[in-house]
This record gives structure tokens, C-alpha cells and sequence, in this order.
């Protein structure tokens, strides 16, 4: 594995760095810089860009609208974008479902989701977990009945309920995965389904976050008819399709480039703020040492994910060690909130979103990235959580990897 960027990934990145200080939206900046809650636009805006450019989907092939990068050209995208600061592109179409649909689906599917999905004229949300299946999937409830319409066609009607499901309230489709033959053995009778939100007897209530965001939802499904033509791949095969999509959300949960971003920020602070001897706080000895612990992991981390990139050069598809990325690389996101929320301190405590506004003459006490500190901390108690549970990670290793 070479390490060394060739004159020509040299050149790229330059390339890269010239299109975001140039084209990045400064409308979205200034609502970052603010901590604002992201409005769909928002999200939108950064998609149409890169869209536009060609460069929205890195991954995706070629001849479906990919920009035909290798996996170096990929890993310095990711880290150029997380160096400025770039609201990342939402997964869930780019990184999950479009995959899937390219991969698994028929020509005509392909055609009519795939060139939508890289425009952002599609808003995907991701209809997997439910009460009572999270990390154990495969138990999932919501169930698809087949049967024929007034029209001759062929339908299924979906009854059941998703939850968790991020960003829902925007959603143009969801994909989900429902029970299709009850009778057959747990991971055998799941099929893979794409449904339109706007069908009747599709509701979305939303659920308010520990840091006042509404981020994720509850989505009911109560007799939406949905034709069988949206259903990709083969009737209860659908768990074919879950782990590849897994899979794919694994490796892209490590997050490496916005963690390195994320220490650098967090070695700013503490260049700044004060520990209780009236020192920076950079140069307290535990506080300094929990940094480069961090370093070192995050290191070895990326090694990891160059290794990963490394095979799918070589047309490897992401298989067990995707689960490693998402294990360590979700608990060194956790990490760096944990730092950022100690350096806070008792400033941490406060929080008012969007405040304050323009024209305010009152301002939150203590530094500038305290307010957010806190709600930051514990939104990011999810990532060890979701696209498969940590514990379920370490299964997925043992059995996978270490074949015990």
C-alpha cells in the first residue's frame, strides 16, 4: 500500500480544495458557523452543487453517473471536505439505496431511480428499524401482502411501523424492509421495498432529540398499497439487500477525515481555554494525554479504511472489516464530544438553538463552541447504536473474521 499521493493526486487535490472555496454555499456556512438546524434546502443546496459537477456520488460507477475516482481520488474528497468544513451529502440515497438499486435492481428501476437519486430530486429516508427490531433486524414486524388490484396490476399492502428514521420529515421515498412470507425462517421471508411517501397511509410524527432537534421520526405505514414493481430483487430475498446496504453504511459510519477534523478543533480549544490551575488546558497532563490517545487510534483507524479502499480497487466489496471501522470509529466520535463537552465545562450546561439571533444584544456566557457542546455529546451517543449495534459489530467479528 502506497502512501506517497502521486503528482497527479497532488493536482486533484488542489482541484478539490479550488471547486469548495468557490462553489460551497455561504448561505449553509453561515447557518453552521450559527449552529442552525439544517432545513432541507440546506442539505439540498451542497447536493445540487456536486450534483451539477459530477461529483455528488464518488463511489458509483461510471456508466450510472459516478465520477469514475479511484479509491485515492475518494479518501482525499473525504478528507478535503471534512478539512473545510462541508455538510456532509445525506447517505441515504448516495451511500445506501442507491448502491442497492444499481446493484440488485432491473434495468427499468435503474432508470427511473438512479439519475433522480444523484440530482437530489429524490430525498430517501431509510425504513429499517422498528420497535422491538433495531440491532436484532431480522425480527421486523411490518409485513407486505400481495394481491391484485381493481386495475389488474399486482400490489402489496404494507401495515407496520419504522422508527429512528432520520430526516423523515423531508422524505420523497422511503426503502424499506418488510416480512413477505411470515411462514418462512426469520431472515428468509424479508423483501426489499420502495415506497412513496406521499401514498395515502403513510404518517411521520416526529421525536424530539435530547438536544431539542427534530432529527428522527416514527413513521406508521397502515394499508399503503404499493405496486410490486417497486419491490427490488426477488421476494424474500430482501436480506441480500439489507447486508449489502449494511455493509456500505458500516464503512461510511468510521467517519475518519471529520474525526481528524474533530481533534484539531479540539486541540484549538484547548489551546484557549484554561484548566483549573489557570493553564491552557492543552497543557494539563491527562487532558493531553486523552488527545494523543486519540490520535493513535484514529491512526491506526485509517490504516484500516486505506486498507479497505485498498481492496475495492482490486474490486473487493466492503465485507467483516467494515464492522471494525464502525466500532472503532464510532467510539472515537464519542470520544471527541466527550473532550470537547469537558473543555466546556460548566459553559456546557446552557443551550439555545440559534442563539442569538441577528439583532440580539444578549450572547451565551462562556466560549463560542460551549453552547453546542453539550446537545453535540449527546446526539452522538447514537453512533454506537445505529446501522447495527456495536455489540452486534463485534458478533459480525467473532463469527466473520475470527470464525469462533
Amino acid at each position: 500500500m502506497n502512501l506517497d499521493f502521486s503528482p497527479e493526486d497532488l493536482a486533484f487535490r488542489d482541484e478539490v480544495r479550488a471547486f469548495i472555496a468557490e462553489n460551497y454555499p455561504e448561505g449553509l456556512r453561515a447557518r453552521q458557523e450559527e449552529g442552525e438546524e439544517m432545513a432541507k434546502e440546506d442539505f439540498l443546496s451542497w447536493h445540487r452543487t456536486l450534483a451539477k459537477k459530477g461529483w455528488v456520488a464518488p463511489a458509483w460507477p461510471e456508466k450510472y453517473g459516478g465520477p469514475g475516482w479511484t479509491s485515492v481520488q475518494r479518501y482525499i474528497w473525504s478528507e478535503e471536505t471534512a478539512r473545510a468544513d462541508c455538510v456532509p451529502i445525506l447517505p441515504f440515497g448516495i451511500n445506501m439505496v442507491g448502491p442497492v438499486i444499481y446493484t440488485f435492481a432491473t434495468p427499468e428501476q435503474k432508470e427511473r431511480f438512479l439519475p433522480p437519486t444523484l440530482s437530489g430530486e429524490i430525498w430517501w429516508a431509510q425504513g429499517y428499524s422498528e420497535p422491538g427490531a433495531g440491532s436484532d433486524l431480522a425480527s421486523l414486524k411490518t409485513k407486505a401482502e400481495r394481491f391484485t388490484g381493481d386495475d389488474g396490476k399486482e400490489y402489496y399492502l404494507v401495515n407496520g411501523q419504522k422508527t429512528w428514521t432520520t430526516l423523515a420529515q423531508h422524505g420523497d421515498w422511503i426503502f424499506c424492509l418488510v416480512r413477505t412470507d411470515p411462514t418462512a425462517k426469520i431472515q428468509e421471508g424479508i423483501s426489499f421495498l420502495l415506497i412513496d411517501m406521499k401514498s395515502p397511509g403513510v404518517t411521520v410524527r416526529p421525536i424530539i432529540t435530547l438536544g431539542g432537534e427534530h432529527e428522527v421520526n416514527e413513521v406508521w405505514l397502515e394499508n399503503v398499497k404499493v405496486p410490486v414493481e417497486n419491490r427490488i430483487f426477488d421476494e424474500n430475498k430482501g436480506w441480500t439487500c439489507a447486508k449489502f446496504l449494511l455493509a456500505h453504511e458500516r464503512s461510511g459510519i468510521a467517519g475518519v477525515a471529520r474525526s481528524k477534523r474533530g481533534i484539531e478543533r479540539i486541540r484549538q480549544i484547548a489551546s484557549i481555554e484554561l484548566s483549573d490551575d489557570g493553564d491552557a488546558l492543552i497543557q494539563d497532563p491527562m487532558f493531553k494525554r486523552k488527545i494523543a490517545e486519540l490520535e493513535i487510534d484514529l491512526t491506526a483507524l485509517e490504516y484500516t479504511e486505506l486498507r479497505t479502499l485498498a481492496g475495492e480497487a482490486a474490486g473487493k466489496g466492503p465485507g467483516p472489516e467494515s464492522s471494525v471501522l464502525k466500532i472503532k470509529g464510532t467510539e472515537i466520535q464519542q470520544r471527541i464530544t466527550e473532550l470537547a463537552l469537558e473543555a466546556a465545562g460548566h459553559y456546557g450546561a446552557p443551550y439555545f438553538r440559534g442563539f442569538p439571533k441577528d439583532g440580539d444584544n444578549a450572547h451565551p456566557i462562556g466560549p463560542d463552541f460551549a453552547h453546542r457542546a453539550a446537545p453535540t455529546y449527546f446526539n452522538v451517543r447514537k453512533t454506537s447504536i445505529y446501522g447495527g449495534s456495536n455489540e452486534i459489530q463485534r458478533n459480525i467479528i467473532a463469527k466473520m473474521v475470527l470464525g469462533l
